[in-house]
């Protein structure tokens, strides 16, 4: 009897024998993605044809924070009313001043020929929602490739920097916060002028940076981005120094900073359009190589000459007896004989610097000293 299923219950292929395939097909992705860097098109494509899958996603919690803010009290918005009114009164004259302070600015780097800034072009975004990696500080932002935003551009808020862009979409970008591990930015403390780089620590909300054990550095010190990366506007604010641990056994100083800006308090942030066209571009593996290798031999061919120098011989038995024996007659000496080191010499000529002291000088002489020698 014939025990197969019938045609309409037949599956095809095994279900291990698809995974199998699946889980191959999806390392070769994997793998052509993270070399050749091919799927970015894809990618995109992906992300604007679930850009409305996110929107209704992101729609309960917006639907709930709206009913929230909805039913805040009356009297608390008219004491922040009051309270903005009265900040306002005390800042009116700082306000009524400033277009005359920026003039005489202006007089001043006119007259010391400085350049004058040009400002930053600013595209005003907000957060739709977290990234999905808890290992990672990274944001979702409503604005994309569309809106001018680039790789690269940083973000700020009211306070300082918040992070950087570091993937874009058509219509999202992904943004990069400071306090990410694989974050780092360039600083300079306020107070002195000393430069560094302060980086991320992942989960924890603070900065690391590194200086020298006799750094100048306090805690309150105020860290503004130094400018010299060309990415970061110089003079925002990045931190302020929290704590300076000096351990004896090291010599760098762990200095922990904390944010200037609010990283996990802001909504809206602001991305800084600057041309990211004159930065320099890395270097790929094979122009890195080849630089290594020019600098060890660089290296190698500067080595002194006197490493090949070999010691001259200090036992009694083997030197001379006499001193005439010790140096050619004298009408067979050359000229060049001048400049035959004597056996005490620690440094012999060029041309001889691997051969003992005494066949150096012979073979300068033009004769054997093996041969005057007293038989």
């Amino acid at each position: 009897m014939d025990y197969s299923p019938p045609p309409l219950f037949k599956q095809g292929a095994s279900a291990r024998a698809r995974a199998i395939f699946f889980a191959v097909l999806a390392i070769f992705l994997l793998v052509v993605d993270s070399r050749l860097k091919s799927l970015n098109l894809v990618r995109q494509v992906i992300g604007t044809v679930l850009y409305p899958v996110q929107m209704l996603a992101v729609v309960p919690s917006q639907a709930a924070r709206d009913v929230s803010h909805y039913f805040v009290s009356t009297t608390e918005l008219q004491s922040e009313n009051a309270r903005i009114r009265r900040q306002q009164t005390q800042h009116a004259d700082a306000l009524q001043q400033s277009a005359q302070l920026q003039a005489e600015n202006a007089h001043l780097r006119r007259l010391l020929d400085a350049r004058e800034r040009q400002p930053v072009k600013s595209v005003l975004t907000e957060i739709i929602y977290d990234a999905r990696d808890p290992a990672t500080r990274k944001v979702i932002v409503d604005r994309g490739i569309k809106d001018g935003i680039a790789t690269g551009q940083p973000v700020i808020d009211d306070q300082g920097v918040v992070g950087q862009v570091t993937r874009v979409f058509p219509l999202t970008a992904e943004v990069t916060l400071l306090t990410d591990k694989n974050q780092a930015i360039p600083v300079q403390i306020l107070r002195n002028g000393l430069r560094s780089v302060a980086y991320g620590r992942g989960q924890s909300p603070y900065l690391d940076m590194r200086m020298t054990a006799n750094a100048d550095v306090q805690k309150g010190d105020l860290l503004v981005t130094s400018g010299l990366d060309g990415i970061y506007p110089p003079g925002l604010a990045v931190g302020k120094v929290e704590q300076v641990e000096n351990k004896a056994s090291s010599t760098f100083e762990n200095i922990i900073c904390l944010p200037a800006a609010g990283v996990d308090r802001n909504k809206q942030l602001l991305v800084l359009q600057v041309t990211m066209d004159n930065l320099p571009k890395p270097d790929t593996e094979d122009v890195r190589a080849k630089k290594e290798k020019i600098n060890r031999r660089v290296t190698r061919d500067s080595l002194p000459v006197a490493n090949d120098i070999k010691p001259v011989d200090q036992n009694p038995a083997a030197q001379p007896a006499s001193r005439e024996a010790q140096s050619p007659p004298a009408d067979s000496v050359k000229p060049a004989a001048a400049a035959v080191p004597t056996p005490n010499a620690l440094v012999p000529p060029p041309n001889t610097a691997a051969l003992p002291v005494k066949e150096a000088a012979a073979k300068v002489s033009g004769k054997d000293e093996r041969k005057d020698a007293p038989k």
